[in-house]
């Protein structure tokens, strides 16, 4: 039978099922909250191997009937015109999309971009009040990430502040029947509308930066049409709710060791190591999406059916004892760490640089102007956002002696 990945304990803690998965064999069959079915890849040697393995391909096209009765569950028209970005792409396709985004975030760039979002991290901290009580996720990670890669990518201000977070939703999948379905389908075309007036904005007022350099290719035919969306739609999405997800995930991690807190806050010079030690040991990248191998293939022992969807846990992965000593254990100075939660091979996240940057600054910002940052009630009473590939918290509750 598969083993259920769903429901709240799992959700708040779900290392002590990857523990067991990982001892008993390295590829499960697994059912998720919608329905889907899918092949859960746990172990490091494993998870490395697969998502190098030039054997599975990501394009939608290769999921069987199976897969598709449940998975291809974005409504039309939206499914074909949202869902043809980098992540849903094999090569030589894949690897012409993502030349421009590895241009304008290449680590390079981003260094000297740092100054401005060390701005944008103290106004949001400026913002927070005098004294505690007040909540993390609504007050800073919910506004960092996005403030960020507007000024990376070239959204404009008026347009910034117009996106909705909730858009974000739309990747959490939501089954025909779901009483949420309309909701869902309403953020849909509520997200598409803003990438179609993000688009026109781009095509009208062009300039030096990554939105208008994917307009220009589209408008040259190097792009389609549901190309240049869906790339809008992964930036716009995938820049956003991953990155307050993390911010999320660390802030919980260290405040449940303030003891590793303190030292953070007291060795800043730490915080490049630390955060590739967060990242490991709680990812928001739980799980990547979806790969298929082209015919009936073996994967680590367990035959898999040509079309079904194999999925790598990178949080499984990333706590496997035979790779990292004391792996449920927390060291900010832990070296090498050679963590896969920005995946590896050529679906490596293209903007694992923006993402280091924006932890140590967010980190670093928090931990020096909150002296004294701790939980305002019980941890335990956090609730864990139920979305079905990755972790974060819906609040982070905390209080500190002052702003500083």
């Amino acid at each position: 039978m598969p083993v259920p990945l769903s429901g709240t304990e799992y959700k708040t803690d779900p290392y002590p099922l990857y523990a067991e998965l990982r001892e008993q064999c390295p590829v499960h069959a697994v059912e998720f909250p919608s329905g889907v079915h899918a092949w859960l890849v746990t172990g490091y040697d494993a998870a490395h191997a697969a998502l190098n393995d030039k054997r599975l391909g990501k394009h939608h096209s290769r999921g069987n009937d199976r897969w598709r009765a449940r998975a291809s569950i974005m409504p039309a028209p939206q499914h074909s015109q949202l869902q043809v970005h980098l992540l849903h792409q094999d090569p030589p396709k894949h690897t012409e999309m993502r030349k421009p985004v590895l241009t304008w975030f290449a680590p390079q760039r981003i260094e000297g971009l740092r100054p401005r979002f060390q701005e944008l991290a103290d106004e949001l901290v400026d913002a927070l009040p005098a004294e505690g009580p007040a909540d993390l996720i609504a007050g800073f990670a919910a506004h960092f990430p996005f403030r960020v890669l507007a000024e990376v990518i070239g959204l404009p201000p008026v347009l910034a502040k117009a996106f909705r977070r909730e858009w974000g939703q739309v990747v959490a999948p939501v089954g025909p029947a779901d009483p949420g379905r309309p909701r869902y389908e309403g953020l849909l075309r509520g997200l598409q509308g803003y990438i179609a007036e993000v688009t026109a904005d781009k095509r009208a007022n062009p300039g030096e930066d990554l939105l208008s350099s994917l307009v220009r290719a589209q408008d040259e035919g190097t792009l389609t049409v549901e190309e240049l969306d869906s790339m809008v739609f992964q930036l716009l999405v995938a820049g956003q709710e991953p990155v307050t997800n993390q911010l999320g995930t660390a802030l919980m991690t260290l405040l449940r060791h303030p003891e590793k807190l303190a030292e953070l806050r007291d060795a800043p010079e730490l915080l490049p190591s630390a955060v590739e030690e967060l990242l490991r040991f709680d990812s928001a990248f739980e799980l990547t999406t979806w790969r298929f191998f082209a015919e009936d293939s073996d994967l680590h022992g367990t035959r898999i059916p040509a079309g079904d969807s194999v999925i790598v846990s990178l949080c499984a992965a990333n706590r496997d004892p035979r790779r990292f000593e004391d792996a449920d254990e927390l060291d900010l100075t832990r070296s090498p760490n050679p963590h896969l939660a920005f995946g590896h091979g050529i679906h490596f996240c293209p903007g694992a640089a923006l993402a280091r940057a924006e932890l140590q600054i967010a980190l670093g910002t928090l931990l020096r102007r909150l002296p004294g940052l701790r939980f305002a009630g019980d941890p335990s009473d956090i609730a864990w956002v139920p979305a079905v590939l990755a972790r974060g918290v819906r609040c982070l509750p905390v209080t500190y002696d002052r702003r500083r």
